[in-house]
């Protein structure tokens, strides 16, 4: 049973930083695309970053540029969102999902977290 387990999330003023943790079991992993998605009230879901099975980072959305970084941790079956320089505008339930291939289209990935809240005061 494939399981994926989102932490870090919380409440933060504007410029800090959190860290988003995504655990994974029940996958091979190495051989999964990992990536985070976003979803804001009112709002699509939408990909915020993703990394292939090396842990080489492919995928930023251009509002997170310069700010998110994604990374994975194989021997931890792991992938971590850091973000810096927080907006309000990045308020949202963010998610952790796997996949077998890149698309931005969230219904493309296999499996999904349970998501976890971020809110960025002002």
């Amino acid at each position: 049973q494939v399981r994926l387990v989102e932490s870090g999330g919380g409440l933060v003023q504007a410029g800090g930083s959190l860290r988003l943790s995504c655990a994974a079991s029940g996958l091979t992993f190495g051989g999964d695309f990992m990536a985070w998605f976003r979803q804001a009230p009112g709002k699509e879901r939408i990909v915020v970053a993703a990394t292939m099975e090396s842990g080489r980072s492919i995928y930023y959305a251009d509002f997170v540029k310069g700010r998110f970084t994604i990374s994975r941790d194989n021997a931890r079956h792991t992938v971590y969102l850091q973000m810096n320089n927080l907006k309000p505008e990045d308020t949202a339930v963010y998610y952790c999902a796997a996949g077998i291939r890149l698309s931005p289209q969230p219904s493309e990935w296999n499996y999904w977290g349970q998501g976890t809240q971020v809110t960025v005061s002002s």
